[in-house]
């Protein structure tokens, strides 16, 4: 049964699904941000919407937002926030973005939702977990592979820009041929796919910790391995990702042999 934590999690992430479902392919104001990325006036209605339900229920705890910022103090539970993740399919109106939306206890991962609302011809879909009760999606249990080959695996990867500056780049274009098949789904979806068994490993090297904090414990609890791309664990200052079924892992971070570039 899900606890008040994930009721409150599922109810935040389709309050603002209504407003980006509003919003979707119509008239919005975009601006970028430093980093070059867009943000629009949806991105901060729905950081809004979904920090206005999480502190109903639990007014004590902090909040980590993509565009609202931190508001955390010496709170035990930090809510990580990314209204849209995926802003730039959004400004352009195609489905492959999401609401993520996790819970930090402790400096622990330790609930996700994630919400693609507008995927699947508009129906969307929503994925979600809790330590220790399993991985979800619309209900139905969520289980990764059993692939522990790499020649039967199916590796899906997302921003790959720092890894293509690395020594690693090199190392990576000698494991492709090797692989059963190689995509690049990216954002929310490979993660869902992942933990739903339709793929068998996820490599970025790009990310923010907002972008993949739900989806981790996602995988995780659908029974896959979910570290940064030097198989540490996740931490607030998280930037890259290497997700796989548990036999496929240590295979890939050997294979990889990643460092940052400087």
């Amino acid at each position: 049964m899900p606890s008040a934590l994930l009721n409150a999690a599922l109810e935040a992430a389709e309050a603002a699904a209504a407003v980006i479902r509003k919003a979707y392919r119509g008239n919005f104001q975009v601006r970028f941000k430093e980093d070059a990325s867009p943000v629009t006036e949806v991105d901060v209605a729905a950081e809004t919407a979904i920090k206005a339900v999480l502190k109903t229920h639990f007014p004590g705890h902090g909040f980590y937002g993509e565009e609202l910022g931190r508001e955390t103090g010496d709170a035990e539970h930090i809510w990580l926030i990314d209204p849209i993740d995926g802003t730039k399919a959004f400004v352009r109106g195609y489905p492959l973005f999401s609401v993520q939306i996790a819970l930090m206890r402790r400096g622990e991962l330790v609930l996700g939702v994630s919400s693609a609302p507008c995927w699947s011809g508009g129906i969307g879909e929503i994925a979600w977990a809790e330590k220790g009760q399993g991985a979800w999606l619309d209900g139905e249990r969520l289980r990764v592979t059993a692939i522990g080959e790499i020649g039967k695996a199916t590796l899906s990867t997302g921003n790959l820009a720092r890894l293509a500056r690395s020594e690693a780049w090199g190392r990576l274009g000698g494991l492709i041929p090797r692989l059963n098949r190689i995509r690049g789904y990216g954002d929310f979806l490979h993660y869902h796919w992942l933990a739903a068994g339709k793929l068998d490993a996820v490599i970025e090297s790009d990310v923010n910790i907002l972008d993949i904090a739900a989806c981790s414990v996602i995988v995780h609890e659908a029974g896959g391995k979910f570290t940064d791309l030097q198989g540490a664990p996740l931490t607030l200052d998280t930037t890259s990702v290497l997700a796989a079924t548990p036999a496929l892992h240590g295979q890939l971070l050997q294979e990889l042999r990643y460092t940052p570039p400087a």
